[in-house]
């Protein structure tokens, strides 16, 4: 039996915010990148309005979270 939600030609992701990496795993495997932010807002508030932006690195796809800076007051 398979596993229906993996493609063996998808190269699994990086998710990146500010120096901190983390690496996919089978539960975030069928999430996409908005449901991830959603996921991953509640320990790191600062990507809640973040800018994502995604790259191919050396055989992975890296997601980058970029804040987005806010205005006092």
């Amino acid at each position: 039996m398979t596993d229906q939600n993996v493609t063996p030609n998808q190269p699994a992701r990086v998710f990146k915010i500010g120096a901190t990496r983390i690496v996919e795993d089978a539960s975030m495997s069928s999430l996409d990148n908005n449901a991830i932010r959603d996921l991953l807002k509640t320990s790191y508030p600062e990507i809640a309005n973040a800018t994502i932006r995604e790259r191919d690195e050396n055989g992975l796809r890296v997601v980058e979270f970029l804040p987005q800076p806010g205005r006092k007051g």
